[in-house]
């Protein structure tokens, strides 16, 4: 569902973002980006093992589909007499 989304994205991008900013200051403070590399590396992981499984979080609303109609016969067969028409050509 479209909500389901706009929740996987935001908490995705909350966290992206929290990591890098946790990553900048403490690989600033200890002078090296390894440290930097490897928090930013894992707010990504924590945020796909959140985001991309379908939780029960994200399917509170789901989608309402029309029904499916099953077409007549003799709209089938003036379906495929107008193939047969155009495959001739």
């Amino acid at each position: 569902d479209y909500k389901g989304q706009k929740l996987a994205e935001q908490i995705f991008q909350g966290i992206i973002l929290v990591s890098a900013v946790i990553g900048f200051i403490y690989g600033y403070i200890t002078e090296q980006f390894g440290r930097t590399v490897y928090i930013v590396m894992a707010g990504f992981a924590l945020s796909c093992l959140l985001t991309l499984p379908p939780w029960p979080m994200y399917r509170r609303n789901p989608l309402k589909w029309l029904p499916v109609q099953e077409s007549s016969t003799e709209e089938k067969k003036a379906a495929d007499r107008k193939q047969k028409r155009h495959s001739k050509s």
